[in-house]
């Protein structure tokens, strides 16, 4: 662990704030059942500017003349530690992850008034935690109280996740590195998956193959629910029931990434559960892939956040008109929207600590300009559920690609690669099946 990279980013956050004082806490444990906890996962904001992963954790920072850090953090307890593992403290922690003081997280309300006192400006996250959003509310109106002694509270508050989603948007070296390796074990996941598909299996077997792949290469957790949809199950966006035997004939649509040091991969794959792919299937996968290898030739520093889309959009609804699933002109059809009965979402999303990563898509009314270092996914789709006025040939056929972009600065470098994706390349993995 380089601390360096988090000392870095915490001057770089005060540097922007000016002066005044920032808290960010990170996220807390949650109960799965009784007394039971989901596996705790620290708040991005939080790991971002610490890189420290135990709960019960905030982070102060002090903008200004003499900028300073404070961690605040559970203390150090050996007992509690025989049953729950290891636990920093605040002064060891203070050394190892390079801030300026720690304190106990027990005095973090008496302290934080006292920190709040006099300082121009609040950045917070507002409205995240209403739970928090009380607490801050506390110790404001106890320095509120301290008036007549000379003491003030800050007079502005900002959101400090504004200026924190816009440094998260860039990635840096550390970053990149983490998610290229997050991207080559969530593709091997996905090779995995190929070579074990076959009919008479359930999805939520070929499910178990990619969290095997995930977890035996180092990923701690899948980056989000994966969907592992075969058939007409494919044609909702958001399957995660998984519970569905695999049939003879039909194309199995997988969206799974790994997550690795909290950076995400994000890939879809859609394959024939046969090892084939049939006539219309090739048709519609040819013309979703066609849309993607558009969209990603769009993606350059200077374009528009939307262009990749309205590249795979052209390509797509031409491809619909002659597939006759729809009539009209392309003009036509883009205009009125009526596509979206078979392509229903965007083509890209950002991409980093977070599945849909922290940054604003525009800056007013234009949307933002692409620069080296931004992550972006790039996933075309094409949902043809049954319908009378479908051809029967094409009913039930979901298709989705989609890949990870990491913009550079001649273009745009794709760091899922390894996941098998022309008809060519999936046929033969497949083929190699035992």
């Amino acid at each position: 662990m380089d601390i360096s990279v988090y000392t870095a980013r915490r001057a770089r956050l005060m540097e922007r704030m000016g002066n005044g004082i920032a808290v960010i806490p990170t996220a807390p444990e949650q109960l799965r059942n009784r007394d039971n906890h989901h596996p705790y996962r620290p708040d991005s904001y939080f790991h971002y500017l610490t890189g420290f992963g135990e709960p019960e954790s905030v982070l102060v920072l002090l903008a200004g003349k003499t900028p300073k850090s404070i961690l605040f953090c559970r203390d150090k307890d050996v007992e509690k530690e025989v049953w729950n593992g290891f636990r920093w403290g605040p002064d060891t922690a203070c050394q190892a992850f390079g801030c300026d003081e720690a304190y106990s997280i027990k005095c973090f309300d008496e302290k934080l008034a006292e920190l709040l006192a006099d300082q121009p400006a609040l950045w917070f996250s507002i409205g995240q935690d209403p739970a928090w959003d009380a607490r801050i509310a506390v110790a404001l109106n106890a320095v509120r109280a301290q008036v007549r002694t000379g003491k003030q509270a800050p007079e502005e508050i900002h959101d400090v996740r504004a200026t924190l989603d816009n440094m998260r948007l860039i990635k840096d070296r550390s970053e990149i590195a983490t998610m290229r390796r997050a991207a080559d074990i969530s593709a091997a996941a996905h090779r995995r998956a190929m070579s074990a598909a076959r009919p008479g299996r359930y999805e939520y077997e070929i499910e178990a193959e990619l969290l095997h792949e995930f977890r035996n290469r180092g990923c701690q957790a899948p980056a989000y629910s994966s969907i592992v949809a075969g058939g007409a199950n494919a044609c909702i966006l958001h399957y995660v029931a998984n519970d569905q035997p695999l049939k003879a004939g039909e194309l199995l649509l997988i969206d799974a990434g790994g997550e690795l040091d909290n950076y995400a991969a994000d890939i879809t794959r859609t394959f024939p559960v046969s090892g084939r792919f049939s006539g219309p299937q090739a048709d519609v996968y040819d013309l979703v892939l066609a849309a993607q290898t558009a969209a990603i030739a769009a993606i350059k520093p200077g374009a528009s956040f939307t262009d990749p889309h309205d590249a795979a959009l052209k390509v797509l609804v031409q491809g619909m008109l002659d597939l006759k699933l729809l009539q009209g002109s392309l003009d036509g059809l883009i205009e009125s929207e009526a596509y979206k009965r078979f392509y229903m979402h965007r083509t890209s999303h950002w991409l980093g600590m977070d599945v849909h990563d922290a940054g604003a898509y525009k800056r007013g009314e234009k949307w933002r300009e692409l620069a080296p270092g931004m992550v972006l996914t790039v996933e075309p789709g094409c949902y043809i559920r049954a319908a009378t006025d479908v051809p029967t040939a094409f009913h039930d056929i979901g298709v989705r690609i989609e890949d990870d972009a990491l913009v550079t600065a001649s273009g745009c470098e794709i760091i899922t690669e390894a996941a098998p994706k022309t008809r060519a390349e999936i046929e033969a993995l497949m083929a190699e099946r035992g």
